[in-house]
């Protein structure tokens, strides 16, 4: 792709923006976005819409008026509505103060490095990783620091923390952990969140840990554990998180971020700073989520697990393809042999070939070269049907490919 930078205005822009990289998920959805032919798995997004409480509270605000300048780090009654849902589920009491409401999960991951970095500071990621938070390490002027994730012949991915913690430098400021991860839905043991807490606590590092698909665990094991639940309030951690995934609210740009008690004033400042502030109707819908959306969640929860059992199956009884079945998210990996090319062509192929859209695991890194990604936060009779166009040409594919090792 040539550069979008002009190139007489090359030399006036700034070079971490010129060095970022497309995102290959755009590249894939950009070929077939207007196509309602193609089975859209590629993007993190579920298919239900937003609860009609959730909308009906921003409607009633709008109507009324509220439509000013408000509260930067989020209204006082949507940051005790915050504390009461971690309460609620996680059995953790975090004072409503240390909440900032943000401009969705990506604006909470934004404020969290910048509160942390200064030129050249290092941040360890497990990858494949999130490509947004990447990007926001070296926006910020730090140092992206990736650690490969194992990938086993029998479909689990685990996390070597003797590397994680290896890879540590005099430079190194934090540990960002996403978990349950996308787009591997890997899941961090409990004992390996005790051990990487004590290890931070030791060598004065952060964890910055994106909680994003916390109640996304199946099989009756969630919600996954937080770092909330380990840490004392005044340790080096920083929680991100969306209102985006839970509720089907990807499009109204809201999550949070929750600090160690002290830093309130900062998070203040970043606020009005970056955004000055969610519109406070979009707050007023936020807290009506989280007051009433348990149910809603526990029926995508259900519904994502019928989805991914009908894929998984699906794809596993394939000789060419190995599934890493997920502990997490509403996210599939998985690896066909045979299908050439790299990452991205082997979405576009399959894109044409099936009408199914992938993401590439490139998206998310070299270590994601081999692999591709589907969202399964969809109908079940969606999945369905991505199946029935996968299963016969991957089949075909067998024929030529070596079996994947079982």
């Amino acid at each position: 792709m040539p550069d979008v930078i002009p190139a007489a205005l090359q030399p006036f822009s700034s070079s971490r923006v010129r060095e970022m990289p497309d995102n290959q998920i755009v590249t894939v959805a950009d070929l077939a976005r207007h196509d309602d032919s193609v089975v859209r798995l590629w993007i993190g997004e579920g298919d239900l819409p937003t609860p009609a409480p959730i909308r009906d509270a921003a409607i009633a605000a709008l109507e009324a008026g509220d439509t000013r300048y408000g509260y930067s780090q989020g209204t006082p009654d949507l940051r005790q509505a915050l504390s009461d849902y971690h309460r609620r589920h996680w059995d953790v009491e975090v004072a409503p103060e240390r909440f900032c409401v943000s401009i969705g999960g990506m604006n909470a991951v934004v404020m969290a490095m910048q509160a942390i970095l200064d030129e050249g500071d290092e941040v360890i990621m497990p990858s494949p990783a999130w490509p947004n938070a990447k990007q926001v390490v070296a926006i910020c002027g730090g140092v992206n620091v990736a650690v490969a994730f194992d990938f086993h012949d029998d479909g689990a991915i685990t996390l070597d923390l003797d590397a994680l913690f290896a890879a540590v430098t005099e430079r190194t400021r934090a540990i960002f952990i996403n978990s349950p991860s996308n787009p591997t839905g890997w899941r961090m043991p409990l004992a390996d969140m005790r051990r990487l807490r004590d290890f931070c606590r030791e060598r004065g590092l952060w964890i910055i840990a994106d909680e994003v698909y916390n109640h996304f665990v199946y099989d009756g094991q969630g919600p996954a554990p937080s770092f909330l639940q380990l840490c004392e309030a005044t340790d080096r951690l920083l929680v991100t998180n969306t209102f985006s995934k839970n509720w089907c609210m990807t499009g109204w740009r809201a999550g949070w971020v929750v600090c160690p008690l002290g830093m309130e004033t900062l998070f203040a400042r970043l606020c009005q700073y970056n955004t000055t502030g969610v519109a406070p109707f979009v707050q007023r819908a936020c807290q009506v989520a989280l007051e009433t959306g348990d149910e809603f969640i526990a029926h995508q929860i259900a519904r994502c697990q019928a989805s991914r059992d009908i894929l998984v199956q699906g794809l596993e009884a394939l000789d060419n393809v190995t599934v890493f079945t997920p502990q997490g998210t509403f996210y599939l990996f998985f690896k066909v042999h045979g299908l050439p090319g790299t990452s991205l062509e082997r979405a576009v192929q399959l894109l044409r070939e099936t009408k199914v859209g992938v993401a590439p695991g490139s998206a998310f890194g070299p270590e994601g070269e081999d692999y591709l990604r589907i969202c399964f936060a969809i109908a079940p009779t969606l999945a369905e049907e991505a199946l029935a166009r996968l299963v016969p040409y991957l089949r075909t594919l067998s024929a030529v490919a070596p079996s994947a090792p079982r």
